[in-house]
């Protein structure tokens, strides 16, 4: 199996251009929102941090962390947001172990629970997430939102 480098963005911060336009590519949020958080984060005014999985240079797999991932339900807060394998690279547990990183670096700082929006039924469940209720996002039918104490 291949092996690959995960990272937190901290750890080579020369990659955060890179990254806001990959994640950008993946999901069309504008380059400007990731970067705007990914620099807080590396300025020190949030710990709400951003993971990468690399396959040499080539960003294959990311997620960040952030205040709210564009639901009314603001007192449940940070988010995981920005959940991505590039499709070459799935069922690699890629993905699960971005989620695990992220979660284990918010224990560490103390910041926990942590929550996620997704329409996607059985995959987070497998690391340690649970349902916890629907919620109203931008699109017109409420998604699933999870939790991980």
């Amino acid at each position: 199996m291949k092996q690959y480098q995960y990272i937190i963005l901290r750890e080579r911060p020369e990659l955060k251009n890179t990254a806001a336009r990959w994640f950008h590519e993946k999901w069309g949020v504008p380059k400007e929102a990731y970067l705007e958080c990914m620099d807080n984060y590396l300025d020190g005014n949030t710990e709400y941090g951003w993971y990468l999985c690399l396959d040499g240079d080539k960003i294959i797999g990311g997620m960040g962390v952030i205040e709210n991932d564009f639901h009314e339900r603001k007192d449940l807060s940070p988010n995981v947001c920005a959940v991505y394998t590039d499709e070459a690279y799935r069922k690699q547990g890629i993905a699960g172990k971005l989620l695990n990183m992220a979660v284990e670096d918010m224990k560490s700082k103390g910041i926990t629970p942590i929550y996620l929006v997704t329409d996607h039924i059985g995959f987070y469940e497998q690391y340690g997430w649970e349902f916890l209720c629907m919620v109203q996002g931008c699109d017109p039918e409420p998604t699933r939102m999870y939790v991980h104490y």
